[in-house]
Formats: C-alpha cells, structure tokens, sequence
C-alpha cells in the first residue's frame, strides 16, 4: 500500500510550487537588479541636466526694448 498523506498539506504544498513558478517568471518578466536601477536613474538624471541645459529663455521682453 501507498503511504497516508494529509491532502490539505499537500494542497497547500502543490500551491506553493505553483506560486513559487510565477514568482520566478515575474522576476524574470519585471526584475531588475540595483545597478540596472541606479544605471537607468543616473541616466535620466543625465538626459534632463542635459535638456535643462539647451532649454531656450522664456521670451520675456525685456526692458531696453520697451523704451523708444
């Protein structure tokens, strides 16, 4: 004969295979590791400081303009 196994222990323990399966392919799908988060902030950091830097003046008309 086969062994006695608790089925509300073994429910418990296919479910945790199976949540343990999509938490793989979600790691796999989302996951990135701190260097790629900090490479990909430096980089925005970057690009702004660099849009800031080329951005153009308000055009406010200034003052030795406005006297004849």
């Amino acid at each position: 004969m086969s062994d006695v196994i608790n089925l509300r222990r073994e429910r418990k323990r296919r479910k945790s295979v199976e949540d343990a399966k999509v938490a793989d392919a979600n790691r796999l799908l989302h996951g990135r590791t701190k260097g790629q988060k900090l490479a990909e902030t430096l980089e925005k950091q970057r690009m702004q400081a660099l849009l800031d830097g080329r951005r153009l003046s308000s055009g406010a008309p200034s003052d030795e303009s406005e006297n004849p």
